[in-house]
Parts: C-alpha cells; sequence; structure tokens
C-alpha cells in the first residue's frame, strides 16, 4: 500500500488513538490545538488533513474550520471531524475547502473510507498504470466500465462483475479490492468448485474443532478470512438456494455461525460476486433468490467478450510478453489474430502466447499462428473439468447418478489410498461422517477402519 504523509488535528487523546490504529501503515504526525495545527499545516506538505471541528473543548466551538482552508491551500486532502455536526456546519465546511465530512464513532470504517476516496482521487499510479499493468484493456467501453466500478471502490456496495468465462472478471475484482483501502483480505471461491453443499458450507463458513468426525482442528471460512476485506464469490449462480439464505443473513447480521458452533462469529467484508449467466433467468428458474440477488446487486459491471475487445489483443501479447521473450507477428498473422473468435477469452489467449513463445522462431508467421490457435484450443478443452466422457454419462444417466457415482470412486479410491482409514479419507475429501457412510451404502464396499480402530 503507499504510505501517505498525514496530519491529524485532535485535542482529545482517545479521539487521537482511534484514528492513528485506523492509519498505522501510514507516516502520522499529530497537532493538539490550533497553533500547532497551524504551524504543522504550514511547514510541510501533508496528503491528508483530519481536523477535528471542536478543539477547545467547548459544546459551541466550531475553531477547527479555520484551519480548513488553510489545509486546503497547502494541496492537502482535507476531512472534517465531528461530534456534533448539523447540516449548515457541513454546509460551511465543504465551503471552505474540505474534501470530506464524517460523524465520529466508526472510525474504523470511515478512515479508511477517506484515504481510499483519496487514493481513487490522487493515485500514484493513475490511469495509465492501470489499463496497463493492473487490468490490460484499449477498449473504451470496457474503460469507461471499469473507471465507474472503481469509484465505489472505497464503499461497502457490493459489485456483481458480467461476462463470459476468461474475460477477466477476477482481475477487476483485484483491482476493486486494492483500490478499496481495505485493510482485510482479498478472498476468492469459485461455488462451482464444490460438488456438494456441506463442502461449501465447511469452505465458507468454516467449522470448529470437533464438529464432525475428522475434523480433529477447527478451520476458519472465507467469510471470516475476508474479515475488513473483500470476498470475491464467482459462479454464484451454481450455490444452492439454501446456502443463499444462509449468506444473506451473513451479510445483513455481519455475523455467521460456524459449522457445530453455537458461538456466532462477526466478520465485516464486502462481497463482489461474478457469473457468466443471465441473473433474471437465474431468478425466473427458481435458481437465485430474488431477496439475495438485491443484496449482492449493488453496482453491476459487465465485461465483454474478447471477439468484442479486438483492440485489446495486441495489447496482452505484449504485456504476456513483458519481461521476457518477446515476439513478433507478420501482417498476416495479426489479421488472422484479430479476426479470430477468442471462444476462451483472454484465457485461451495467454496460451496462444505461451505455445508461441515456447516455439522456435520469434517472429510468428499465419501459419504458425493457426497452428498455435489449433493448440491453445485443444490444450483449453483439456484444462475443463468435465471431460466429454464424463459429460455423455451425465446426459446417459443423468446429473444425479453421475455425481454419486463421482462420490463413490473419489471415496474407494481415498480408502484405497488410505489404507482404509476412514477418518483419514474424510479429512482428505473435507467430507463429513453422513457422505462417507451414504456412498458406502451405495457401493456395499464397507470394509477399511476409523482411525482410532
Amino acid at each position: 500500500m503507499r504510505k501517505l504523509k498525514i496530519l491529524v488535528v485532535e485535542d482529545d487523546p482517545l479521539a487521537r488513538k482511534l484514528v492513528e490504529e485506523q492509519l498505522r501503515d501510514h507516516e502520522v504526525d499529530f497537532a493538539a490545538d490550533l497553533p500547532s495545527g497551524r504551524k504543522k499545516i504550514g511547514a510541510r506538505r501533508h496528503d491528508i488533513c483530519f481536523i477535528d471541528l471542536k478543539l477547545n473543548n467547548k459544546a459551541d466551538d466550531k475553531s477547527g474550520l479555520e484551519l480548513v482552508p488553510l489545509a486546503a491551500n497547502a494541496g492537502a486532502y482535507c476531512v472534517v471531524m465531528s461530534g456534533h455536526d448539523s447540516e449548515a456546519v457541513v454546509e460551511r465546511a465543504y465551503e471552505l475547502g474540505c474534501d470530506d465530512f464524517y460523524a465520529k464513532g466508526n472510525e474504523e470504517e470511515n478512515v479508511s473510507a477517506v484515504v481510499a476516496r483519496f487514493l481513487r482521487k490522487c493515485p500514484e499510479d493513475g490511469e495509465d498504470r492501470l489499463f496497463q499493468d493492473l487490468f490490460i484493456t484499449e477498449d473504451a467501453g470496457t474503460r469507461v466500465s471499469v473507471i465507474e466500478a472503481l469509484k465505489y471502490a472505497a464503499s461497502d456496495l457490493p459489485v456483481i462483475i458480467l461476462g463470459p468465462s476468461g474475460t477477466g472478471k477476477t482481475s477487476l475484482a483485484e483491482v476493486i479490492h486494492g483500490r478499496s483501502g481495505k485493510r482485510g483480505q482479498f478472498v476468492a471461491m469459485n461455488c462451482a468448485d464444490y460438488a456438494t453443499e456441506d463442502l461449501l458450507e465447511v469452505e465458507l463458513f468454516g467449522y470448529r474443532k470437533g464438529a464432525f468426525t475428522g475434523a480433529g482442528d477447527g478451520r476458519k471460512g472465507k467469510l471470516l478470512l475476508a474479515d475488513g476485506g473483500t470476498l470475491f464469490l464467482d459462479e454464484i449462480g451454481s450455490m444452492s438456494l439454501n446456502m443463499q439464505g444462509r449468506l444473506l443473513k451473513a451479510i445483513e447480521e455481519k455475523s455467521f455461525h460456524p459449522v457445530g458452533s453455537d458461538s456466532a462469529v462477526k466478520s465485516r467484508f464486502r462481497i463482489v460476486s461474478a457469473t457468466l449467466e443471465n441473473l433474471q433467468n437465474l431468478v425466473k428458474k427458481g435458481r437465485l433468490r430474488f431477496d439475495f440477488l438485491q443484496r449482492i446487486q449493488g453496482l453491476t459491471v459487465e465485461l465483454k467478450p474478447l471477439a468484442r475487445r479486438k483492440d485489446d489483443i495486441l495489447p496482452l501479447i505484449a504485456f504476456f510478453t513483458r519481461g521476457g521473450r518477446r515476439l513478433a507477428f507478420s501482417q498476416d498473422a495479426k489479421l488472422l489474430l484479430l479476426s479470430h473468435g477468442w471462444p476462451g477469452n483472454v484465457r485461451e489467449l495467454k496460451k496462444f502466447v505461451d505455445l508461441a513463445v515456447s516455439g522456435d522462431p520469434g517472429r510468428v508467421t499465419a501459419d504458425m499462428a493457426e497452428r498455435f490457435l489449433a493448440m491453445a484450443r485443444a490444450g483449453a478443452a483439456s484444462d475443463d473439468f468435465l471431460t466429454e466422457q464424463q459429460y455423455r454419462a451425465v446426459l446417459e444417466g443423468g446429473l444425479y447418478a453421475a455425481v454419486r457415482r463421482f462420490e463413490d470412486e473419489a471415496i474407494q479410491r481415498s480408502l484405497a489410498d488410505n489404507g482404509g482409514r476412514k477418518n483419514k479419507v474424510m479429512t482428505d475429501l473435507k467430507i463429513d461422517t453422513g457422505l462417507l457412510y451414504k456412498s458406502l451404502k451405495r457401493t456395499g464396499k464397507h470394509g477399511g477402519k476409523n482411525d482410532d480402530d
């Protein structure tokens, strides 16, 4: 995080300490009264000045306002703090040149939000670095969408990112978090990666020690890991209605119960979610709760497929080869790349670049580009979690039967690898006792012992 020079003008020691705790990653100076405030504002350049409205400890005092024009003229981002604000005072503070005004009492959120707004207004890197290093795009429409999303980065407003697979939804979520000023982590998970609701529940909410057989130690869930930060949920439409309801409750109450625990755990996390599906269709089909959608849809950003962002193809290639072997393309090869449909979007382009960089010639002709494109498509298909054979099995016997078969085979293989130790199987596969014994009953293979037998 960029280290800022910050001045806090505050006569209350406790209030100073609360602000200081939120600014511990920055260089902070303090002033406790008007004379020292004037002196320090005039002595050096500060990025941000936090100014207490009432410095003389009198009910009708508004002496802090005297420092606002001084700080503004010194080029600082001026913030007025007040425990007793009124509409007239707020208006006067802005007339004098303050950039921000907040009521005291929630410094944990207010101070970080102020810093994030400053960084957004005065970024060290600016738009050039944003679109050249963090989210590569030359497409005018995409740039507008990204800039609009970053206007709300410092807030707790939930964001939904729409777009086909491989268009950069996770990258944009990381950029939003990076510009948010939040001190917590960026925690990402793909909801479609969890075959059962039990597995998703454990991953989201965590569990306490002894919550189920094999739970030797407690584990933090994603909700707790994202405390003070951002929780990014990809493929949100694959989450069951029951889990949507539980997550909705956790979002609204800012607390939840880990699996097997009677005690609630608090967590203040910001939700950014993504899906490649149409949200309204998900609601109509009964796969997405309307109240859940209303809670997670504060701002919607749509990312276009690469086929509609032709201007991004060559800049992305340059980015992928930065710091390594550079490539040159014949004019025919460039035309081929620009006319290609890119069904795998940026992910497919990255595979193409990796293949081209590994090739012998550094100058890529049209024939070579066509060959690398075919190899990239084949590689993308091999990376799919669902193979053609598995998909045919789903079509023949139905999804329910295919999932059960997958569970049974995975459990039997784990039993074999672990010498029949059921507790070790449950730990390795992150499943509970119920799922294990249902599978053993289906297969009729009850061999094996518990670890403590």
